[in-house]
């Protein structure tokens, strides 16, 4: 049994709030875990809100990693997991479905694009405003302020993309603009 004083760099975890990460470093009273909705945070080794995925024993040494092996570690782990992307899925009733666009001109022909394409597109869209927010987030030399006015853009940007949900097939999935 792995217990949370013991967690080696390239363990993967689970947060409930940021998702899954990899263990990068074990400090004395604190783990810093590289998150797929967080990036880079330090959690007390006394959280119980941690729980392990897989523990990484090739790791475990009683000096610790340099820079360069907790490089390689986090390269690996991303690498084997796809990234910890997130699976989103496609609601039942689109599945196989087309979405078709057509010009007003009626001399143009329409455009048929299998919704399957265009809904691993509106994810993309959705992760890579994931790690512009975490980019953000984690950036020492932006003020506050500053992040918060590009946090601003950033929500309305979700909220743009809300028209999409009904693509979703889980509801914890949908964009969400600014709340009232």
């Amino acid at each position: 049994m792995v217990t949370m004083d013991e967690l080696t760099a390239g363990t993967r975890v689970d947060h409930p709030r940021y998702g899954e990460g990899i263990v990068s470093k074990n400090n004395i009273t604190a783990y810093e875990i590289f998150f797929e909705r967080g990036g880079k945070i330090e959690i007390s080794k006394r959280n119980t809100d941690l729980s392990v995925i897989e523990f990484n024993e090739e790791t475990k040494s009683k000096n610790g990693l340099n820079l360069k092996e907790v490089e390689e570690v986090i390269t690996y782990v991303m690498d084997k997991y796809n990234g910890l992307s997130e699976i989103v899925k496609l609601g039942d009733k689109w599945q196989g479905g087309t979405l078709e666009l057509k010009p007003s001109n009626p001399s143009l022909k329409p455009k048929e694009i299998p919704i399957e394409a265009f809904f691993r597109k509106i994810i993309m869209v959705r992760d890579r405003l994931r790690v512009l927010e975490q980019n953000i987030n984690s950036n020492k030399f932006l003020p506050d302020k500053e992040k918060i006015n590009i946090q601003q853009y950033i929500t309305r940007a979700y909220g743009s993309l809300t028209t999409f949900n009904v693509l979703f097939d889980d509801k914890e999935d949908y964009f969400v603009g600014v709340k009232s």
